[in-house]
């Protein structure tokens, strides 16, 4: 991971699943590798060639595991399949935990990837385990597998049905069996889920860059509570359980989604352009010109500089050829990490007042570095501006964040914060800004349009396990 983002809150995971088309198992990694930025732990597949399941499972990302001309994507065959890209979490990777899952129940096989976090799923468990149940992983998402094969119901969207109105939390699943491709949402609409369409085929994603990359047509966003059933007679919809007021992720249009794609209707480009310009409305200050901290905060420093008028320039330049496998520097030649991957553009920066763009602060600790490799290029002044309010709370719905005593924000107010980083001026863009920049004229304080619990504390998923002072996130699918 990046420097710079070492300090960002992460996606949990990316789920795709594709039916009713030849190479199958193609498309998924094509999808896959475009859904790359929601998960690097690990990936896999399942397909089906209407006899026989396929199943790969591997640490890494999609190209070390589905690369081109690699024999085991040689060996998955089929006209449907689904995929899963895991996040890279603290601590040790677990082979265990790789998704999707593929299991023998009573009425035949059945995979299921997972995207988001179920807030009582320590509840099931214990229950599960108390009658007889056996895990074989870590995640909340075996346990809706356990409640699958608990249900008496005679299909396998029935019996999918039942168990999803024993969970609560936040999700978007994809499931696999011998007659259908399944896609469901949770009734609130908080982890994203699209619908394409491919010749006479269907493709579930959780994003609309992965349709882009295949050549798949966007249809629709899966709505809040739907579940769909596609097989040879086409594509049907039910609604699971009551009707909820949608509360999409409003951080998937700040950091998560990748700038392309188009999520409930909205371009995730355009709002963080909307935002940079929300900012300078807000919060302008003289400067000579605005630099992004790359990569998440290029479109919002340029719709800064646009409502600014000032001049937009690359102050900072990435390496994108610096991985992991990198050779590492020896005790006798230190090497920063941060210069490794990220070298400031001096010419550019020396001498000059500059307006620092990035899209949030979590523990303050990257825009520290930030700041000082802006002082020691040069800069006359730093000032920094953040496309996001002040992250206040953890989520509990899918997004890997620190708890909230490692939040600089919930422990200080913006003019300590600017002290603590070392900027000039520090501004957050406001709520209303930040509603406005996707569409609404402000947030409805009795129904809010998103979820924003991270800013807000106001949590629309009962946070169950966390009332029995257990940490929800730690299962994540």
């Amino acid at each position: 991971m990046h420097p710079f983002e070492q300090d960002k809150l992460a996606e949990e995971c990316a789920v795709f699943g594709v039916w009713g088309v030849e190479e199958a198992p193609i498309l998924t990694a094509l999808g896959l590798h475009a859904l790359q930025h929601r998960g690097q732990e690990a990936t896999g597949m399942v397909s089906f060639d209407g006899n026989q399941f396929y199943q790969h499972r591997g640490l890494g990302q999609v190209g070390e595991n589905f690369s081109a001309g690699a024999p085991v994507l040689a060996e998955m065959r089929g006209h449907a399949a689904i995929g899963h890209n895991r996040y890279s979490t603290t601590g040790q990777s677990e082979f265990r935990n790789i998704q999707p899952f593929l299991t023998e129940l009573a009425f035949g096989s059945f995979a299921l990837a997972h995207n988001g976090n179920l807030t009582n799923s320590e509840r099931i468990r214990s229950s599960l385990v108390a009658t007889g149940s056996l895990f074989q992983s870590s995640t909340d998402t075996e346990s809706i597998i356990h409640l699958i094969a608990r249900s008496h119901r005679n299909e396998t969207a029935q019996r999918l049905q039942d168990a999803l109105m024993q969970i609560e939390g936040a999700y978007a699943l994809v499931s696999l069996v011998d007659d259908a491709l399944i896609g469901v949402r949770d009734p609130h609409g908080v982890r994203p889920l699209v619908l394409g369409r491919l010749g006479s085929g269907f493709v579930l994603a959780s994003e609309t860059c992965a349709l882009d990359i295949i050549g798949a047509e966007f249809v629709r966003d899966i709505g809040a509570g739907e579940m769909v059933i596609i097989d040879q007679d086409g594509l049907r919809s039910e609604q699971i359980g009551s009707r909820q007021k949608s509360r999409f992720c409003i951080f998937e249009y700040i950091y998560f989604a990748r700038p392309d794609s188009r999520l409930e209707g909205r371009s995730v480009y355009r709002v963080r352009k909307q935002i940079g310009a929300e900012l300078a409305a807000e919060s302008g200050v003289a400067a000579d010109l605005v630099v992004p901290v790359p990569d998440s905060g290029v479109p919002a420093a340029l719709g800064y500089a646009e409502a600014a008028g000032l001049p937009y320039e690359l102050g900072i330049i990435r390496n994108h050829y610096v991985g992991r496998t990198f050779i590492q520097p020896t005790q006798d030649a230190r090497v920063s990490g941060v210069m490794m991957k990220h070298n400031p553009n001096s010419e550019i920066i020396s001498g000059r007042d500059i307006v620092l763009v990035d899209d949030s602060i979590v523990r303050g600790t990257t825009s520290r570095k930030i700041v000082t490799m802006m002082r020691d290029a040069g800069a006359k002044k730093v000032h920094m501006r953040i496309a996001s309010p002040p992250t206040i709370n953890p989520c509990f719905y899918g997004v890997d964040t620190p708890e909230k005593d490692k939040l600089i924000a919930a422990q200080m107010d913006c003019a300590q914060i600017c002290a603590e980083i070392g900027a000039d001026s520090l501004a957050f863009v406001s709520l209303d800004g930040l509603y406005r920049a996707v569409g609404e004229a402000s947030r409805d304080r009795n129904q809010p349009q998103f979820c924003d619990a991270c800013f807000t504390g106001d949590y629309p998923i009962a946070l169950s396990d966390k009332s029995s002072d257990r940490r929800v996130s730690h299962g994540k699918g």
